[in-house]
């Protein structure tokens, strides 16, 4: 494992519209010593084209390319590879500011820190930034504080991959990224955050955020299935989810008129 390397982890599916933008962000930033893994998962678009290309004159971009098996699989593939100290999480349709990596990585070493998150923005598909869609990160949260919501942004966390080894996303076609802080926090006790905000959350259509059922859907699937909660707990868990994300939205709603 090479000291101090951030490994970024980035599945790739039809993302040809964004994803020239995502790796840009990546070679902008300050902290210059990472790799981003790009699993591309069976793509019918130009993205793999595009990847290729870029990695050809980057070296630190690495691409894999798999038949389509969702993107738990493509993430985990990228796993596999990392050799990085540290993991961090990009998709492909995302942004990080151009200092992220080298805050969050002082951050980490001055307090100890094996798992943290920051604060984060919302842009549209025009890459402009949604009017007061700031998330702001808590101090810091534990397992069971997120059974009742997920409050992390997988486009911000960076864990130590040197001291809590290499953890794999659970096998689900959506919500894994939720799975792997519930795996990571069964051991470490907290996960801590940055309030700075240093990543954008892209906001389109096809994002899991509009569509309230399938989210209900899959959060059922990782309380009862994956978590193994009752099915007591797994539905006083998904009422709480509920309920915290229908009330982030009226206030998201308010603030963005």
């Amino acid at each position: 494992m090479i000291k101090e390397l951030v490994s970024i982890i980035t599945p790739s599916y039809n993302s040809s519209k964004f994803i020239e933008e995502t790796i840009a962000s990546v070679q902008a930033q300050t902290y210059s010593h990472w790799e981003m893994l790009i699993t591309d998962d069976g793509s019918t678009d130009h993205s793999l084209e595009i990847i290729k290309e870029i990695s050809n004159n980057d070296p630190r971009v690495k691409y894999f390319s798999i038949n389509n098996s969702g993107p738990a699989i493509a993430r985990n593939n990228s796993i596999k590879y990392a050799k990085g100290k540290y993991l961090a999480f990009l998709d492909s349709d995302d942004l990080w500011m151009p200092n992220k990596l080298a805050l969050q990585i002082k951050f980490m070493k001055n307090n100890n820190f094996n798992f943290t998150f920051t604060s984060y923005m919302m842009i549209d598909e025009k890459s402009s930034i949604i009017k007061n869609s700031l998330i702001q990160s808590l101090q810091k949260i534990s397992y069971n504080d997120i059974l009742s919501e997920n409050i992390i942004g997988c486009l911000t966390v960076i864990y130590n991959q040197e001291k809590l080894g290499k953890i794999y996303m659970p096998n689900i076609r959506k919500r894994q990224d939720y799975g792997l802080w519930f795996k990571i926090l069964k051991n470490e006790k907290f996960a801590y955050g940055m309030k700075e905000s240093l990543a954008y959350y892209r906001i389109g259509q096809s994002s899991l955020s509009k569509n309230k059922f399938d989210l209900i859907k899959w959060n059922w699937i990782l309380f009862h299935k994956v978590e193994k909660h009752s099915l007591f707990k797994s539905s006083y868990y998904l009422l709480l989810n509920i309920f915290n994300k229908v009330k982030k939205d009226i206030i998201l709603n308010q603030k963005t008129k």
